[in-house]
């Protein structure tokens, strides 16, 4: 009898939970083109939910249908205006966020969605191999402005060549115009692919991070709570493996 009387229990304490939201409560949930972790179906820079795909982009998608949050999402362009608008507003969130410690203090977080890699990436037979991030201050850096890979190479003294979108520095890269790009993996890779690019050589990895959903810091801590919840049951029971095997 136990069993039923605790299920019981806990749809009570759920259903109680669920009421603590207000009515018309939604997150305004914003996103970038990202692959393969989120983008737009059409490559464009301005999209909506049914038209954004990706792994993290259908990982979210299943945690707010799980932790019955409301939300609509919408893809947009730089990654620099919605990043501060999800400082500035309260409600808004954010994907895929790379979690950092000098972020944190700035945002409520959800996560982690995926893992990452911070690398350098040179252009086939460039030769350059180094042995740590000082080395590269010799070199021009390009990176993808606000992003978090640039922040922390601004952080270490190094002074990046900063474009509003990550892709750009593809073609600065093979034209010469950077002699390394600063990036994440699988992203770069991924991008470099899409502009006809391969046999990138990695100079350098850095650092490995983890991507999260990112909230304003006034957003209630129940809608954090709610879908930490739901990601975590979704890592137990093979749910964010079987999305992340879709695309890689």
């Amino acid at each position: 009898m136990l069993k039923p009387i605790f299920t019981a229990a806990l749809l009570l304490l759920c259903i109680q939970a669920h009421a603590e939201l207000p009515v018309d409560y939604r997150v305004v949930m914003q996103t970038e083109n990202f692959p393969p972790f989120n983008m737009a179906e059409d490559a464009k820079n301005f999209a909506y939910e049914r038209n954004i795909t990706g792994i993290n982009t259908e990982i979210v998608q299943e945690m707010f249908r799980r932790s019955g949050v409301p939300y609509q999402m919408a893809l947009r362009f730089p990654w620099s205006r919605i990043y501060n608008q999800t400082l500035q507003q309260p409600n808004h969130a954010l994907f895929s966020t790379t979690f950092t410690e000098e972020r944190k203090p700035l945002f409520k977080w959800v996560g982690p969605l995926a893992g990452t890699g911070w690398v350098l990436l040179a252009k086939p037979g460039s030769g350059i191999r180094l042995g740590s991030l000082a080395e590269a201050a010799t070199y021009r850096v390009g990176a993808y402005k606000n992003d978090a890979v640039s922040q922390h190479l601004e952080s270490q003294g190094l002074q990046p060549v900063n474009a509003l979108q990550d892709q750009m520095n593809v073609g600065k890269l093979v034209r010469g115009e950077i002699d390394l790009w600063a990036t994440t993996d699988p992203v770069g890779p991924y991008l470099a692919r899409q502009e006809g690019v391969s046999g990138l050589e990695t100079a350098l990895r850095f650092s490995d991070a983890e991507l999260y959903l990112a909230f304003n810091k006034d957003t209630p801590d129940e809608v954090i709570e709610r879908l930490q919840t739901a990601l975590n049951q979704m890592r137990a029971d093979g749910t964010v493996e079987q999305i992340k095997r879709r695309y890689l």
